[in-house]
């Protein structure tokens, strides 16, 4: 029996992208005076937040990226009612870390480099998403395995931007809690058939988080930053799959293990 194979249609997820780099290219063009701050108290001190036109159209984008793949997974004929929440958590995630990372990057030729890889990546997450709605299309494990990979490259992708634009760390530990949650939940729901770990991601996520608060001030490259803190998250996400799934305590630990030593070295070698 042929297994069903879907593919969005053309107009809409081009209306997507299109709108997506718009909004890429808007952070590059419009002027980056703040428009306003925002004072937050945190403890018995205010942290000043300053808005721009730039920041407010990289959220404009997350929004639009939510709502626009909402619109593309509604053509899609094996969705369920309503079964499109897990499916723009990414593509969101995504959208708001590239239109991060562009806005601090130089105009130069490798802003442009940065702005072609962001579209790519965006697509191929827009299109990995409407593959795995159906866990029976004959895609299905090669998107499920992109859609993995890139969650985790979009976080290594953000803790690196981080680093090099030396965030204060009142701002590094939500945005890596935030993030590593994020790509650990989607993970985690794509390996274990479509089940909802929720309490696994946020313990992953406030590790990571940690991880990020200790190792914030100490005199690492952004790469080192970015592999040393993707080293856990990824570990510790394996894991998570193999307990669920009931393999045995030294089988679960190994992979995680042997990921934990080769990406700390990695970081290592970055120096």
């Amino acid at each position: 029996m042929t297994e069903p194979s879907h593919l969005p249609e053309s107009t809409r997820i081009s209306v997507l992208t299109a709108a997506v780099l718009l909004a890429f290219a808007l952070t590059r063009v419009l002027n980056a005076t703040p428009l306003f701050s925002l004072l937050l108290p945190v403890g018995n001190f205010r942290l000043t937040i300053a808005l721009n036109l730039n920041t407010v159209i990289v959220l404009l984008a997350t929004g639009v990226t939510a709502t626009g793949m909402d619109w593309l997974l509604r053509t899609h004929p094996e969705l369920k009612k309503g079964g499109t929440r897990e499916h723009w958590l990414l593509p969101t995630l995504t959208v708001l870390v590239i239109g991060i990372s562009l806005y601090t990057l130089p105009n130069t030729p490798i802003w442009w480099l940065g702005f072609g890889l962001g579209a790519a990546i965006f697509l191929v997450v827009a299109l990995a998403e409407y593959v795995v709605v159906d866990p029976n299309d004959a895609r299905y494990q090669v998107a499920a395995a992109i859609l993995t990979v890139i969650a985790f490259v979009i976080f290594l992708i953000l803790a690196t931007a981080l680093k090099a634009v030396n965030a204060r760390l009142v701002m590094v530990v939500p945005a890596l809690f935030a993030a590593g949650g994020l790509a650990a939940l989607r993970t985690l729901h794509l390996r274990l058939n479509q089940r909802w770990e929720v309490a696994w991601a946020v313990g992953i996520g406030l590790v990571a988080a940690q991880f990020g608060a200790a190792m914030h001030y100490l005199p690492l490259s952004p790469v080192q930053f970015g592999l040393a803190l993707l080293a856990p998250l990824y570990a510790l996400t394996v894991l998570a799959v193999s307990l669920v799934e009931g393999n045995p305590f030294r089988r679960a630990f190994l992979e995680p293990t042997l990921m934990l030593a080769l990406f700390w070295g990695l970081a290592f070698w970055f120096r």
